[in-house]
């Protein structure tokens, strides 16, 4: 995980750009180098994960021209191979080397030709332009804002141009900017037609494709280590790593101290599959302590995001501060792909199809920025197996009425996937989805909205609500999160397009409420 930023204008000032460029420097520790293009600065923070050596260190330079990325291509080396055949040769053992040399072979069509999660800053010396890219899901981030003479700046992060620019906004994933306009080279979420393959067919190659969207992101020249929290997502991420590891994984899972839900069902998992597993317990005022600061890291006001973003914050926390542990496998886009426990109420499988690609046309806005905060903040890299671009495609032209929940059992196709490997307990497998937030122990989401309900009076919450016209606050706990986030991002609530609830055109899930357990369904999910 690395820090990016590019300011577009040979009127940038090298010492207000490098001030803004430090806010996000825990994103990469290790070296810091900012190149001045002749026509504007590019800066980056390294985490040194493949190619650690100095001759990784970006700025990567071909000719005049330069580029940042923080990103993994995955594949690199055949690519490196390719290139090096058409007579470019390379200085580094980094997998973002081969960039420039793809630029200059097959300009922007090159995007749609990464197997890769990337955000990424290109200056064409050439041409004197820039062009800046990011991967279709948006497991990487990037922003964007305009100066007062409205030269463009891109950024990992928010917090980077809050100081630059009047309004801060995400780049859209799947996207590349060029001349001024923001081009779609690949819609992850639009099905290339519907795959009518059979029931035993489809979970094959679910199958297949997931342990090899695995496989490849073990590759790394630094320590990998695993969230698990004893759910399906996770699990089979940590059943699948351990099979393909030669020594015992790391796994890590966190829970409250009272009524930790997933603990007992992580440290089962961890028996199973032969890892070195290590519990981080959590108490009441660790949450409400690192409450600030969570939402400040993370850019948002969305009740879901911010509630499981508490115990993900603390537990990379832990990994950051106790072990050498640089990469983390986490079970994240799972639940787009395959549904919620609100997607059961789905009227019909178009209906299910069409809110799974809300969900990942929306994802780098929510559980992706989260991933990416609370392990980036600690200075790690996330790693997201579901996101793999050939996974998700093929998941998402799977025809939706196998998709829908027929089967008395949410996620069966994953699930059903698996079941032949013997690769986690049963009762892992078919274990019902608790929501994580939920999972780390239902005493924290209380915690959280007790502390809220104290701190508001009626009169003060409807007053303050009142004042916000876009996502407006609907409960004391939602206006909490609101004003902390307009404390650190004044007037920048635009970057997240609504709260992450449940379709309330559903029958079933008109609620006021985020967690699942609000729904009818949730059945023995908390327990």
């Amino acid at each position: 995980m690395c820090s990016i930023m590019g300011y577009c204008s040979s009127d940038a000032e090298y010492q207000t750009f490098y001030d803004c460029f430090q806010k996000t420097k825990s994103r990469g520790p290790d070296d810091t180098r900012i190149v001045d293009t002749g026509k504007g600065l590019l800066g980056f923070h390294r985490l040194a994960i493949m190619g650690m050596t100095e001759s990784g260190m970006q700025p990567f330079q071909l000719g005049k021209s330069y580029i940042v990325c923080n990103g993994e291509i995955y594949g690199y080396e055949k690519v490196k191979t390719d290139l090096i055949a058409k007579g470019y040769s390379f200085v580094s053992g980094s997998d973002c080397e081969v960039l420039l040399p793809m630029y200059r072979e097959y300009g922007t069509d090159m995007f749609d030709m990464l197997d890769a999660e990337y955000a990424l800053i290109l200056f064409d010396g050439e041409k004197q332009e820039y062009i800046a890219a990011r991967d279709p899901i948006g497991i990487r981030p990037l922003y964007y804002g305009y100066d007062r003479a409205g030269a463009i700046i891109f950024a990992s992060e928010a917090k980077n141009l809050t100081a630059l620019c009047a309004k801060v906004m995400p780049f859209p994933p799947g996207h590349y900017y060029k001349d001024g306009k923001f081009i779609c080279y690949r819609d992850i979420a639009a099905a290339e037609g519907c795959c009518m393959n059979d029931l035993e067919t489809v979970c094959s190659k679910i199958h297949d494709k997931l342990v090899a969207g695995i496989e490849k992101r073990l590759v790394a020249d630094a320590k990998v280590g695993f969230l698990l929290s004893g759910g399906l997502d996770s699990s089979l991420v940590c059943a699948v790593s351990a099979k393909a590891s030669r020594e015992p994984i790391k796994t890590f899972a966190i829970g409250m101290d009272q009524d930790a839900i997933d603990l007992k069902y992580a440290k089962q998992v961890a028996d199973y599959i032969g890892s070195d597993h290590t519990e981080v317990i959590i108490t009441k005022e660790d949450v409400l302590s690192s409450l600030e600061r969570v939402i400040e890291l993370l850019g948002t006001y969305d009740i879901t995001t911010i509630r499981a973003s508490m115990g993900m914050y603390l537990v990379c926390k832990y990994i950051h501060e106790h072990t050498d542990i640089r990469v983390l496998l986490t079970g994240e886009i799972s639940d787009e792909l395959f549904g919620y426990k609100y997607t059961d109420f789905a009227p019909s499988a178009a209906e299910f199809q069409k809110e799974a690609e809300k969900r990942i046309r929306e994802l780098h806005m929510y559980d992706v920025l989260r991933a990416d905060r609370c392990i980036s903040v600690n200075s790690l890299e996330a790693r997201v197996p579901f996101g793999d671009l050939d996974f998700v495609r093929y998941v998402m032209s799977v025809d939706p009425e196998k998709k829908v929940n027929t089967y008395g059992k949410g996620k069966y196709l994953l699930r059903h996937a698996f079941e032949k490997d013997a690769i986690l307990p049963e009762s892992i497998l078919w274990r019902e989805k608790a929501a994580f937030s939920d999972a780390v122990g239902h005493s924290m989401v209380d915690d959280l909205k007790e502390y809220a309900e104290a701190y508001y009076s009626d009169e003060e919450f409807q007053e303050k609500a009142g004042k916000y016209t876009f996502a407006a606050p609907f409960t004391k706990e939602s206006l909490l999160y609101r004003e902390i986030f307009e404390k650190h991002y004044p007037g920048q609530a635009e970057m997240v397009v609504d709260f992450w609830m449940p379709n309330k055109e559903w029958e079933g899930c008109d609620v006021n409420d985020p967690s699942a357990r609000v729904l009818s369904n949730y059945g023995e999910s908390g327990t």
